[in-house]
């Protein structure tokens, strides 16, 4: 069973800031396409950042300008670099590996909590 670990999930105040982080073994990071996606009580999975081998980057609408996706090549690491949240962010984060043909992978899920 492939492992990928997440961290950094919590409770934050609107206008706060998080980084979740996820390690992947080293044959997965090198050749797959790593995301996050999020769930909320009562809604489906949703895409919400995602980046490729070559470094190109994809956001949902709703996080464009305050999530940042990038990579630790070195550590086998992927972070989303959460700014300026809201409430609406409130959500279980995946951290996702995907590659054509293959299924994906999956993290176990953090919490994220935005509250005042």
């Amino acid at each position: 069973q492939v492992q990928l670990a997440e961290s950094g999930g919590g409770l934050v105040q609107p206008g706060g800031s998080l980084r979740l982080s996820c390690i992947a073994p080293g044959w997965i990071f090198s050749i797959y396409t790593m995301g996050w996606y999020r769930q909320a009580p009562g809604k489906q999975r949703e895409l919400v950042a995602r980046i490729s081998r070559s470094g190109t980057t994809t956001y949902a609408n709703s996080v464009q300008g305050r999530f940042t996706i990038s990579t630790d090549n070195a550590n086998n690491t992927v972070y989303l670099q959460m700014n300026s949240l809201k409430p609406d962010d409130t959500a279980v984060y995946y951290c996702n590996a995907h590659k054509s043909v293959f299924p994906d992978l999956w993290g176990q899920g953090t919490q994220v909590t935005v509250s005042s």
